[in-house]
């Protein structure tokens, strides 16, 4: 077992197209993750994820803020609180609409 604060792990810019979004790896195969990853993605106020898409799955908490998701089925707000499911090859994008930081938890499967 490991137990550790997350501010131990820097957060790391997200690089372009994305706009204003940080990233901390929380849980990987480096702390002996075998089979899912564990990240939490900071949103300025304004910023955005990509709008993209991937084989797999995302599972998403929101920790603090709100924003919206956008999908091909147009934008749904999020805030504190909500659960997010992302299936795999749906393309999809966070925006913080918040006047603070949109805080949210994505796990996803580790890619090998």
């Amino acid at each position: 077992m490991k137990i550790f604060h997350y501010t131990s792990i820097e957060a790391e810019d997200v690089p372009a197209p994305a706009e204003g979004v940080k990233v901390r790896w929380l849980i990987t195969e480096k702390t002996g993750a075998p089979n899912f990853a564990m990240r939490q993605f900071l949103v300025e106020p304004g910023g955005s994820t990509p709008f993209h898409t991937h084989s797999w799955e995302h599972e998403a908490f929101i920790l603090y803020g709100s924003g919206i998701v956008v999908s091909n089925e147009g934008e749904r707000p999020v805030k504190a609180g909500d659960v997010v499911f992302v299936p795999p090859d749906e393309e999809h994008q966070f925006r913080n609409t918040g006047e603070e930081e949109l805080k949210f938890l994505c796990l996803i499967p580790l890619q090998k």
